[in-house]
């Protein structure tokens, strides 16, 4: 140890401030943590080099004498003691400690949290599919799904009627287990859960018959929901309680249910609008017409203009899909294009009489088509 460069050991420069080097000290602990490399040995070296160079550099006298003598003693200094290291543990370390805690939450090596308190209950997922007309216009749906409820045996204490749970005699209720490793003349202490009472501090000595100790059973659930209208595909529904029973005394989980909104044949949706194509007629199209337009709630008039072309559209305000959970009733709009049809399979008569049409036409009645020969003579000029 004693000949090697102590801020190579951290990867900083020499001119280094305080703050440098306790970031970089951080980030190579917790690299090579015993708790993150059991049985590296590499690792352990490595642990031990970045502490003993954070021991020294952390500290303003020792570092001043390393910088100046090679020797965080300073020039009649006796090195850096056995085996590679400073000696005296960690309570030589300043805040090694603080730096621990905020690294692995307490203590060197972490551990968990007791597990005994209140502890909410999971959320479950079902998916539901309805039709284009549900999700527009609401409905009421049955849903069926498996959670998990209280024991009804134990009152989802997980002990047999009778008796109740104990204090873990292996971690004493704390749900932890504390071991002691020594490296150097370093003592590192890390926590573990326990595994008597999987981190709870209680223990069962005589589980419950029904659930086994688990104080929760399975069961299928049968609700009616009621579907908001408005709902569109892929979003989801919340019932806030409805999911898995919570332990030790925990709030009841969520229950979310995806929705699938199934295409419809005719409409379109976007957001709050829907879309569709009305086919017409030629005659309907040049002379102008009302025609039939399908809605969500049936068939309406619509008048189209004289000269409609294909592709235009209207629209036909409040007629698309309700906004969820408005208390206006605001609504989308249905828009809709006209496609014109080309009539097909015309006998002679009806072939005779489109040409006399064509013929009374002339190029006058089509401003596009004469606008586009006129583009095109204009360029041979």
């Amino acid at each position: 140890m004693a000949e090697k460069d102590l801020y190579e050991i951290l990867g900083i420069d020499k001119n280094a401030d305080a703050d440098t080097i306790k970031r970089a000290y951080r980030k190579l602990a917790m690299k090579y943590h015993p708790d993150h490399n059991p049985g590296d040995a590499e690792a352990e070296k490595k642990f031990k080099e970045v502490n003993e160079a954070y021991s020294v550099l952390s500290d303003p006298q020792k570092k001043e004498n390393y910088d100046r003598f090679g020797n965080p003693d300073g020039p009649m200094g006796g090195g850096f003691g056995g085996d590679g290291g400073f000696g005296g543990g960690f309570g030589d370390f300043g805040d090694l400690g603080d730096i621990f805690s905020s690294i692995f939450g307490g203590g060197f090596g972490g551990g968990q949290p007791r597990r005994n308190g209140p502890q909410k209950g999971q959320d479950v997922q079902t998916r539901l599919t309805i039709s284009f007309e549900e999700a527009v216009f609401g409905c009421k749906k049955d849903v069926s799904y498996a959670r998990l409820h209280k024991c009804p045996n134990c009152k989802g204490t997980g002990a047999e009627p009778g008796t109740s749970a104990e204090t873990c005699p292996d971690c004493k209720g704390t749900g932890q287990r504390v071991t002691v490793q020594r490296m150097g003349g370093m003592a590192f202490q890390s926590k573990t859960t326990c595994e008597k009472c999987a981190g709870t501090g209680k223990y069962i000595k005589t589980p419950c018959t029904k659930c086994r100790g688990a104080g929760l059973e399975r069961e299928t659930r049968n609700l009616s929901v009621n579907i908001p209208a408005g709902i569109d595909d892929g979003e989801r529904i919340a019932l806030r309680g409805q999911g898995c029973d919570g332990k030790n005394g925990g709030s009841a989980g969520d229950l979310i249910i995806q929705l699938t909104v199934r295409p419809h044949n005719f409409f379109k949706r976007d957001g709050y609008n829907i879309y569709c194509e009305v086919p017409i007629t030629v005659a309907d199209a040049t002379l102008g017409a009302e025609i039939d337009v399908p809605t969500l709630e049936g068939t309406e008039k619509h008048t189209i203009s004289e000269g409609t072309q294909p592709g235009t559209t209207f629209t036909m305000r409040g007629k698309g899909v309700p906004y969820v959970n408005h208390s206006g009733g605001r609504r989308g709009d249905l828009i809709f294009t006209v496609n014109v049809e080309i009539p097909k399979g015309l006998d002679k008569k009806q072939k005779e009489a489109m040409r006399a049409f064509a013929d009374a036409c002339g190029d006058k009645n089509y401003a596009k088509k004469s606008k586009f020969f006129k583009f095109f003579d204009k360029d041979k000029k």
